[in-house]
């Protein structure tokens, strides 16, 4: 089903990345109404003194979930212009439900998407269990992957003979998770990435503190990945890399701001 807006300019912006509130403020200063969804409390304070139309907080309940939304955004006031889809590159599970249900309904959609990297000194590898054919032994790693995939890391890494450190976020969820993995706790770091007075200081402190030779975390570009690849680089520390997922996708990808306006501009 599609339909008319009369002049109506709105777009749902759904954000699980640091771009997202840049994304927001473009479209703000463009002239869109602009609502916008996370998952988190703390992924809603960025938007905090931005003039959105709406901000939603929380998961979506699946296809029909996200249907359900727009089924009431077009009720109350003509729906949305598009749906851009901002959220994580591993986050999958949204973004193919989102492609369904948007395809569905009739809906606009696009995809913004950090651009890939490759940098020196890096190895890449498609999955956790991937490490277990990796050379680790004796080796010192920081894994910087998340707490919901560190049990997994840990397991593998030791497997191969690894001692495991991690840095973990200081939420209660990802507590519970690392302390589940049986890492001690000198070996525990709790603190949210690009803080400290100078960015990467507490990071490379780390490195240096632990004597760490590999650090592992995920190919999801943006701010965190590139200060890992410059700690590693400036330290002579390995970087592996978990590949970033592919998605099997006819929606529209684009990997600049520029692009992105250029794309819903023409529907104006």
């Amino acid at each position: 089903m599609q339909f008319q807006k009369n002049g109506q300019r709105h777009i749902w912006l759904l954000a699980g990345t640091g771009e997202g509130p840049t994304i927001a403020s473009l479209l703000i200063e463009q002239g869109w109404k602009v609502s916008v969804s996370v998952v988190s409390i703390q992924a809603s304070w960025p938007y905090s003194e931005m003039s959105l139309t709406s901000l939603c907080i929380g998961p979506l309940q699946g296809v029909e979930g996200i249907k359900g939304f727009l089924d009431e955004a077009l009720n109350e006031h003509q729906g949305f212009d598009w749906v851009i889809d901002a959220t994580h590159p591993f986050a999958v599970e949204i973004s193919s439900n989102l492609e369904k249900a948007c395809r569905e309904f009739g809906q606009n959609l696009l995809r913004y998407e950090r651009p890939l990297e490759a940098p020196s000194r890096t190895f890449l590898i498609k999955d956790l269990s991937g490490l277990s054919n990796c050379s680790l032994q004796g080796k010192n790693i920081l894994m910087a992957l998340g707490a919901r995939h560190l049990h997994e890391a840990v397991h593998a890494a030791r497997q191969c003979g690894a001692r495991v450190f991690a840095r973990v976020l200081p939420t209660p969820e990802s507590l519970k998770q690392s302390l589940n993995c049986l890492l001690p706790e000198d070996d525990l770091a709790v603190f949210r990435p690009l803080q400290g007075n100078q960015i990467g200081d507490l990071e490379r402190a780390l490195c240096r503190r632990w004597s760490i030779s590999d650090v592992i975390c995920r190919q999801s570009g943006g701010a965190t990945q590139e200060l890992w690849q410059d700690i590693c680089h400036q330290e002579g520390i390995n970087l592996w890399l978990i590949s970033r997922p592919k998605l099997v996708s006819k929606v529209e990808v684009f990997h600049t701001f520029n692009a992105v306006m250029g794309r819903i501009s023409i529907s104006k």
